[in-house]
């Protein structure tokens, strides 16, 4: 973790990094995926460590900065290209993000940045924002701006 400001606490397969081994970075996950997709498509999902994101492993006040990308998806096959690649919500799923908001809040450093992605094909952005509880995003898009994918801000100490 030494020299690593930012921490991405479900880096998946790093998607939408431009530079996918950034040293600034630590990208976590709470699986290790090596397979190939229905369409011939490899995915790789390689994170630096192995971590919960409802149960970090960080002392409180880590990071400068979060990203936190959770599963989105109720109703997906495990085994599909969309249930691989994303991950499933569990029955409990207003909780689970709620958890994993306040994880990231607590290894948060002071005035620090949470970037919250969120796709809304299943649950919209009004809805999740309603099981957020304790934390309301600076800025952002709750509409079907571009596409169904929002992106939230909050920092933690306003």
């Amino acid at each position: 973790m030494e020299n690593k400001i930012i921490l991405d606490c479900t880096c998946g397969s790093r998607m939408f990094w431009f530079d996918k081994q950034n040293p600034n970075v630590l990208f976590t996950d709470i699986r290790e995926v090596s397979d190939t997709l229905c369409d011939g498509r490899k995915l790789e999902i390689h994170p630096d460590q192995i971590e919960d994101f409802t149960k970090l492993s960080f002392p409180d006040k880590s990071f400068k900065m979060v990203v936190f990308d959770p599963p989105h998806l109720r109703r997906v096959g495990e085994t599909s290209y969309m249930g691989k690649k994303y991950g499933r919500l569990p029955k409990n799923w207003g909780e689970y993000i709620n958890q994993g908001i306040h994880e990231c809040m607590r290894v948060l450093d002071d005035f620090g940045v949470l970037i919250f992605k969120w796709n809304q094909s299943q649950i919209k952005a009004k809805v999740i924002l309603q099981h957020i509880t304790d934390y309301k995003p600076l800025m952002g898009h709750t509409t079907n701006v571009s596409g169904n994918t929002i992106w939230m801000v909050f920092m933690k100490g306003l």
